[in-house]
């Protein structure tokens, strides 16, 4: 038993071939196949069901993450007319409660986040919502109700 045995490629030095037959042989990525994916492409349906089988359904198709993108808040709005239609089932439902002469409102609650002024209201309203038309805001001081914001668009 020898005491240092020596690489395989040691010994293939001065060579031309290291061992690897014909000097054709062992060239490049073409004496296997093509580097990576190459040959599983477009025009390779016979061989795509042997390659799902093999590796499974995520061989294909794009990988990686998407970059984060910037979220953008949606302003969702109502109309007065609307909220006073339904203001019956919000309170009903005690997403809306009653103090005195006002109907007490918190419009992020219900889902909503402006207010807009269209139809006419007669109920007095004292509401909360982080942003108000200006003729919604008029409309609901006419009717002698209470605005809760400092976001008034359009003053």
């Amino acid at each position: 038993m020898p005491a240092n045995k020596r690489k395989k490629f040691v010994k293939m030095r001065g060579s031309q071939t290291h061992g690897g037959g014909a000097k054709k042989k062992r060239r490049g990525a073409g004496h296997r196949g093509g580097r990576g994916m190459a040959g599983s492409g477009k025009r390779a349906d016979q061989k795509k069901p042997t390659i799902l089988k093999l590796y499974g359904p995520d061989y294909f198709g794009k990988r990686g993450f998407s970059r984060p993108q910037k979220v953008i808040q949606k302003i969702k709005t109502i109309n007065l007319d609307d909220l006073e239609v339904k203001l019956e089932d919000y309170v009903k439902d005690k997403l809306v409660t009653k103090e005195g002469q006002y109907y007490v409102v918190d419009a992020n609650k219900l889902g909503y986040n402006k207010i807009l002024g269209g139809g006419n209201i007669k109920l007095k309203l004292k509401i909360k919502a982080d942003y108000f038309s200006k003729k919604a805001a008029e409309k609901i001081k006419e009717s002698g109700g209470i605005i809760e914001s400092e976001n008034v668009v359009g003053e």
